[in-house]
């Protein structure tokens, strides 16, 4: 499996004056700002969203560009800014928490991509485990994939009758066991099917209905122009678009010139997706292809800070830099929240996410190891623990060569950018 930070990195460059926007309409809902969680298989759970929408709080722009002295609070911390030090005035650091005076950089966060005909044919109790969120996630949008009009019209009911604001129809997921069932960027070869979808979806539910697409199968058959102005003329309220193909996977570059096509073509809201590493990449996105919104994913499980970054950058022009003791915090607040939610396979998902965390972190390829080989979840509390106690005290003992034997999980092997 190709990773992501394999693909060659292309510093992006904001142009002056630009920026992500405001607020992004889709029907009824006012998203602000214009900035998307993307929905990932196997990671946009409930856990995960909260604490990206967690992340996600701003101080005000006065607050970021504040002296030491003039910082609010008793204990002040100091986090790294691009540029120079800012005190946070908090006494945890501000990713982790948000208080009354701070607003989210998260406009709308998604789900994970839920099976429409397992929804369908599951009992009600059941339908729970796969639908769950809480009150503090709104606006939340439940992302479904399937090939059957009947069937995804009628999940879609379940979900607007569960409370989601939005219900959105994966177009884009490479992955084979999603392929082969016709589902994800499977249908991407059948726009006939794809049309007789939106409009059966759409006279069902009253709730805005989303999509979110690729640019086609392969080179030879790019469609998300047609794509887009066949959802447009079926009452789809927005459309994002994942600027690679499904041949693509996740390799090579995003090809945002496409996201610009699509832009052109219709009046529907368009959402840009790939290749959004900084906040300089949103602005240079929205700057190139002029869509109304961008929504981020793997980036967002290396960096849960980005989106906070995003805001940051449109007020002040500089955004605060994650430092180790931000990370350790983060860790724990995640370890935390796992914890408290009672997840299934909770070990599985802190050796998953302690792997990005650390990316950057000096040494963090020896307490990858360490964790990799914990079996339970206080195991590896107790090594992050050790790891972060030895790094503050200046005693961290060169990296250690990964046996041949480890690899490191691949958190995303499915779908979401």
């Amino acid at each position: 499996m190709h990773k992501f930070w394999e693909n060659p990195i292309t510093e992006s460059v904001a142009p002056e004056g630009a920026r992500v926007p405001e607020s992004l309409q889709i029907g009824c809902l006012r998203i602000s700002p214009a900035t998307v969680l993307a929905p990932m298989a196997g990671v946009t759970d409930t856990v995960f969203r909260r604490f990206i929408r967690n992340a996600s709080f701003v101080r005000s722009a006065a607050d970021v560009m504040a002296t030491p002295e003039e910082a609010s609070g008793d204990d002040v911390a100091t986090t790294q800014l691009q540029g120079q030090p800012v005190a946070t005035g908090e006494q945890v650091p501000p990713a982790v928490f948000a208080n009354n005076e701070e607003t989210s950089g998260c406009g709308l966060i998604m789900t994970e991509f839920t099976s429409a005909d397992g929804l369908f044919r599951t009992r009600e109790k059941k339908r729970k485990r796969y639908l769950h969120f809480y009150e503090d996630e709104h606006p939340i949008s439940a992302q479904l994939f399937g090939s059957d009009p009947y069937t995804l019209s009628e999940s879609a009911k379940i979900v607007e009758d569960a409370g989601f604001d939005l219900v959105d129809l994966n177009l884009g997921c490479p992955a084979k066991r999603v392929v082969k069932c016709n589902g994800g960027s499977g249908l991407l070869k059948d726009l006939p099917v794809i049309g007789r979808i939106f409009e059966t979806v759409r006279a069902a539910v009253k709730i805005p209905f989303t999509v979110k697409i690729r640019l086609g199968w392969d080179d030879e058959n790019i469609v998300c122009v047609p794509l887009a102005r066949m959802a447009e003329e079926c009452g789809l309220n927005s459309i994002a678009v994942h600027a690679r193909t499904r041949e693509q996977g996740y390799s090579g570059t995003a090809r945002w010139e496409w996201i610009a096509a699509v832009k052109n073509a219709v009046k529907t809201p368009v959402i840009g997706n790939g290749d959004i590493r900084t906040p300089e990449d949103a602005v240079a996105m929205v700057a190139q292809t002029g869509c109304d919104g961008v929504m981020i994913g793997r980036t967002a499980a290396s960096n849960p800070w980005i989106f906070r970054q995003i805001r940051q950058f449109a007020d002040t022009g500089r955004y605060d830099q994650p430092t180790d003791a931000d990370r350790y915090q983060m860790i724990r607040t995640y370890f935390q929240m796992l914890v408290e939610e009672q997840m299934h396979g909770t070990a599985g998902k802190m050796k998953q996410f302690v792997a990005w965390f650390t990316h950057g972190v000096a040494g963090g390829s020896a307490l990858r190891k360490a964790v990799y080989s914990a079996q339970q979840g206080p195991e590896i509390l107790a090594s992050v623990d050790r790891f972060f106690e030895e790094l503050f005290a200046g005693r961290m003992a060169a990296q250690i060569p990964a046996p041949p034997e480890y690899i490191e999980s691949d958190l995303l092997p499915a779908c979401g950018d």
